[in-house]
């Protein structure tokens, strides 16, 4: 199911392209390819490494994370990246906190005592694991990701079984916080991305103009599409981004409606898999790592596709194993190598701290 996704990301990078093999879509493949091998790799590895490295990965992330703010490369006005030295390439750490906030909050709750799950004491920990790094990602400004970070924070601490009553208390608090996080903690091109996506009509030739075009681009496929390499508005470029955050839309537009139920089916049977697998499991710390990161990767797909069809704001959040981008292909089939392993060793005994 992997590669039957990454295909079609092939298949969509090449279109979108032009038909040149090597802008975008040959690298592509062979990302996917190295990616395997490094999947398979990690599922060999024992689940108790895994567990025992959750901190460290987690630290090193918010270290890498903290060397962006001070040596961090800045592309359209965003520094999100660090440069490797001597290779001339460069990746996003954020990519890498998506993984490691999971291992560390999975780790964190399995070693939790029952009672404080739900305590102030417990909740505390939880939230500077949470808050720490979706901080600095903030300040890049990557609001997209910081969402998703805090989303996927937020759903591992319900997975480990909150009481409800402290979920209300948030939901409320979540009510009264956000206008105000509107109004003082967003930047001014990030409000009117939020006003844009309320009435695109407002700005048609600049805020508004991604989420027309892609529209149009999905709606002049209709059902069937246009077919493979035929689609005007990819042709014509007046989709930006149309190999990366908004590849949706030549998927869309090339084979139409039935295209992306396909497509969308796919990822909706491969995220069931991975649910299988979490209930596999004995041991906390290998369910939450499972459940945490499918969330992590349903929330890619959902906000991707939400973006596209006008649904959700215009953030940077690319679609899974079909964008191009070689740290989201990398960080995500990590983490598939890490569901792999929590499910091999799932028999594995790990340490009960504290229960």
């Amino acid at each position: 199911l992997i590669y039957i996704i990454g295909g079609i990301g092939v298949a969509m990078i090449y279109a979108a392209t032009d038909g040149v093999w090597n802008h975008g879509a040959q690298q592509h493949l062979m990302r996917l390819v190295i990616a395997g091998v490094m999947m398979f790799t990690i599922a060999m590895i024992d689940i108790r490494v895994w567990y025992h490295l959750a901190y460290p990965i987690y630290f090193g992330a918010l270290l890498l994370l903290l060397g962006v703010d001070v040596f961090g490369i800045e592309v359209n006005g965003s520094q999100r990246w660090l440069e490797i030295p001597g290779l001339g390439r460069r990746f996003q750490p954020s990519e890498i906190m998506k993984l490691a906030i999971v291992l560390a909050l999975a780790r964190y709750y399995h070693d939790l005592p029952k009672w404080r799950v739900s305590h102030i004491s417990g909740l505390i920990g939880a939230l500077l694991l949470i808050g720490l790094p979706t901080q600095f990602i903030l300040r890049q400004p990557d609001l997209g990701t910081t969402l998703l970070l805090g989303a996927t924070g937020v759903s591992i601490v319900f997975l480990a079984g909150i009481n409800w009553r402290v979920i209300i208390s948030a939901v409320v608090a979540a009510g009264i916080i956000g206008p105000l996080f509107y109004k003082f903690g967003l930047k001014a091109y990030q409000q009117a991305r939020i006003n844009t996506f309320f009435n695109p009509a407002d700005d048609p030739t600049g805020a508004g103009y991604h989420i027309i075009q892609s529209k149009i681009a999905l709606g002049s496929g209709g059902v069937s599409g246009k077919g493979f390499m035929k689609g005007t508005q990819r042709q014509l470029e007046y989709v930006p981004e149309n190999r990366t955050d908004f590849i949706f839309t030549v998927i869309g537009e090339e084979f139409g409606l039935l295209g992306g139920l396909v497509t969308m089916g796919l990822y909706v049977l491969l995220l069931s898999l991975c649910i299988w697998l979490a209930f596999q499991c004995k041991h906390l710390f290998s369910k939450l790592l499972i459940l945490g990161l499918s969330v992590t990767f349903a929330l890619y797909v959902i906000i991707n596709l939400a973006m596209v069809m006008g649904l959700a704001p215009v953030v940077g959040v690319p679609l899974p194993l079909i964008s191009y981008g070689g740290t989201v292909i990398l960080a995500v089939m990590f983490g598939f190598g890490l569901m792999l392993s929590a499910h091999l060793h799932r028999q594995s005994e790990l340490p009960r701290a504290g229960r």
